[in-house]
């Protein structure tokens, strides 16, 4: 058993793919076995699998959930009226465009409605299907209230959450998560969770992967420690109740499609649980950047937390990367990032602060998108900001920003509802367009391209 520790009024488990175990009543856990024929306090033994039973065990993913009833005690899932209409978990000409032009979203107002975390999720872009477990897909979520007698469960793959504004307090069978805007929440295929607005209206993003899971990335010539640390990554306790509520429903994506089951009890009765297929959170904050101790930018892989990959080695399914505070100490150097045509795709948010590479129009809480080989980098301001500042400029520290990025290798096609949106930023490209020639040339060198070009 884990020590326990404590944090925003509940506690956790630390470390990153950990086989963990957690019981609410002393005793809950079985002894030497996963599945006597009679669990301790009658309960009754239900494992959840992450991976095929014959993966590597090095990658395998489970956990055993001892609950007071199982999961399968519901009524047939059936068509749910009315469905969201905005998810997408399936991208083809039917649905979604391709689209190379640069994209950018102004953040979404919460809705006058009531409208819970399931119906304020809309999704942006993505790629492949969740039918043949390959590809993923980004959504932005806005929510005026919390969940109300229903669970949802995502049967396509694992969300990564990230609240731009309002926490979130997620329920889930393996316990609770308290997540704030700085935090980010993964949980993983198949597990089934509430979502709480302490604060009332929340805004945020999610990412979903199909086929696969996030897992650390490897360091490299960093050496052992850096970026994100295994330990500052937090699992919940067993927490359960064992309360019957007349008609509550299960919400299980599936295809992108929603279905809803009914059952007569909460889903969140599970005592005890051990395994390392798990939900878990992780405080931004933590993470220690690495950058360039001389000259030149460094590649924005640097700031990877997450990663989920492909069978390609260094070839991402999608990253996870953030841009936190931090020092910039180059040397005759343009520090903001640098222009740029990229074979991945980049979907970039901003959770609070301003990003160093757009001093106009990317607001917290919006997003944007450079589609593969699409050019992209510094707008015109924060170019002629930094060329005036000329290479005078000491140590920066910059403070007061959190923004993040998803980048994957999959080429992104785009939802309609996205195109559509009224929160379309159709002058995005007006930030580049100021960029005027600083090409310079002596009379000299004109005269030596000419003997050059003669010869």
């Amino acid at each position: 058993m884990e020590n326990p520790i404590a944090a925003d009024d509940f506690n956790y488990l630390s470390g990153f793919g950990n086989h963990f175990s957690s019981e609410a009543i002393a005793g809950a856990l079985p002894v030497g076995q996963n599945s006597p024929l009679i669990c301790p306090f009658g309960l009754y033994a239900e494992q959840i699998s992450g991976t095929s039973f014959t993966t590597p065990r090095t990658l395998n993913l489970f956990s055993w959930l001892y609950r007071i009833k199982p999961s399968v005690t519901h009524e047939p899932f059936k068509a749910r009226v009315p469905s969201n209409g905005k998810i997408l978990s399936e991208f083809n000409d039917s649905n979604s465009s391709a689209n190379p032009t640069q994209l950018r979203w102004k953040p979404e107002d919460i809705p006058d409605s009531p409208t819970d975390f399931i119906d304020g999720l809309s999704t942006v872009c993505g790629s492949g299907s969740s039918f043949m477990r390959h590809g993923y897909a980004i959504h932005m979520y806005t929510a005026n209230k919390s969940m109300d007698n229903c669970a949802f469960c995502n049967a396509d793959g694992d969300f990564l959450i990230v609240p731009q504004q309002g926490r979130l307090l997620i329920t889930t069978e393996c316990g609770r998560l308290k997540v704030s805007p700085g935090d980010i929440a993964i949980i993983p295929q198949g597990f089934r969770f509430n979502v709480n607005l302490p604060d009332g209206p929340s805004r945020g993003y999610v990412a979903e992967i199909f086929g696969t899971h996030f897992q650390l990335p490897d360091l490299g010539p960093i050496g052992a420690n850096g970026l994100a640390a295994p330990r500052d990554f937090l699992v919940p306790t067993a927490w359960f109740e064992d309360k019957s509520y007349p008609g509550y429903t299960i919400v299980q994506k599936f295809g992108g499609e929603l279905f809803t089951a009914v059952q007569d009890f909460s889903p969140f009765n599970v005592v005890a649980w051990h395994g390392n297929y798990v939900p878990y959170k992780y405080d931004l904050s933590k993470f220690c950047p690495y950058n360039t101790a001389l000259y030149d930018h460094s590649d924005p892989s640097i700031n990877t937390v997450l990663t989920a990959p492909t069978d390609k080695p260094g070839v991402a399914l999608l990253d996870f990367v953030i841009f936190p505070p931090r020092w910039l100490v180059a040397e005759h150097t343009f520090r903001p990032p640098y222009y740029h045509r990229n074979c991945m795709s980049e979907f970039m948010g901003l959770i609070h602060g301003n990003y160093e590479a757009k001093v106009d129009g990317f607001l917290p809480g919006g997003a944007s998108l450079h589609n593969c080989m699409t050019p992209h980098g510094p707008d015109t301001k924060s170019y002629e900001a930094t060329i005036a500042r000329g290479d005078n400029v000491g140590p920066h520290k910059i403070t007061d920003t959190l923004a993040f990025m998803f980048e994957s290798s999959l080429i992104p096609r785009i939802s309609r509802s996205a195109l559509e949106s009224p929160f379309l930023d159709h002058d995005y490209y007006q930030c580049w367009i100021g960029l005027r020639s600083h090409f310079t040339v002596s009379e000299t060198s004109l005269g030596s391209l000419a003997l050059n070009n003669i010869k």
